[in-house]
């Protein structure tokens, strides 16, 4: 499981813009949201950490491993 702290995430708007990043990033990932702590749990392989994290840079999220 990856996590990724994203202080931008502010609202529910922001989950489903996150969440619909990283679905096009990695289409099979489970995604859970974590919006009081502003994190986001992905069920991807530790391979796939580097590419999730570019994708929600790139999308304009401030992401963070966590």
């Amino acid at each position: 499981m990856l996590r990724f702290h994203i202080p931008n995430m502010t609202c529910g708007g922001c989950a489903k813009g996150v969440t619909a990043t990283l679905r096009e990033a990695a289409p099979a990932a489970k995604v859970e949201i974590a919006l009081d702590r502003r994190e986001v749990s992905v069920d991807a392989a530790a391979s796939e950490a580097a590419a999730i994290e570019r994708a929600l840079r790139d999308a304009g999220w401030e992401a963070a491993a966590a």
